[in-house]
């Protein structure tokens, strides 16, 4: 019964959909590159295995839980890279719109790289482009960046703002 009241306002309401596309204005490219610096240090992890003594079932386990967390932090990456993208990376925003595309699809790529294989080489590209992607954003917001090195392994450096 209360289904067939509420339905009937149905054609009245229109439909929200979410990351919130509110807009809520709050974005933050510090996740695009935490999820590339996850994605990089598993591939270090993988790279180590094959030292670490384990039985072949251990390692075979290890491999597979690695090369998961791996793969979901690549596509996590480039979800959070869409969302800004998709979502913040306006021509108001940004006079070059086709620089915005580039970093963005590049970002696609180099996150598809890491998924399909284990090439360290393609998780540090992975974090250098975001890196690019995450200057560029905090840019557009106005907002001064410094580079430091992540305290954490892999150790690498990381563009985050200046505040």
């Amino acid at each position: 019964m209360l289904h067939s009241l509420i339905s009937k306002f149905d054609s009245k309401i229109d439909t929200a959909n979410a990351h919130c596309d509110i807009p809520c204005g709050i974005y933050d490219a510090r996740i695009v590159t935490y999820y590339a610096v996850s994605a990089l240090r598993q591939i270090d992890i993988l790279l180590s295995l094959k030292d670490k003594g384990l039985s072949e079932t251990a390692f075979a386990m290890q491999v597979a839980r690695n090369t998961a967390k791996k793969e979901e932090m690549a596509e996590n990456c480039k979800h959070q890279t869409r969302i800004i993208w998709g979502d913040f990376m306006k021509a108001k925003n940004q006079k070059d719109m086709a620089k915005c595309h580039d970093a963005a699809h590049a970002i696609m790529l180099a996150g598809s790289a890491v998924k399909q294989d284990l090439h360290r080489e393609d998780g540090e590209k992975l974090v250098d482009l975001c890196n690019e992607f995450a200057e560029m954003f905090w840019d557009m917001k106005g907002v001064k960046t410094k580079t430091v090195t992540c305290p954490y392994e892999p150790k690498v450096k990381v563009v985050e703002p200046d505040l």
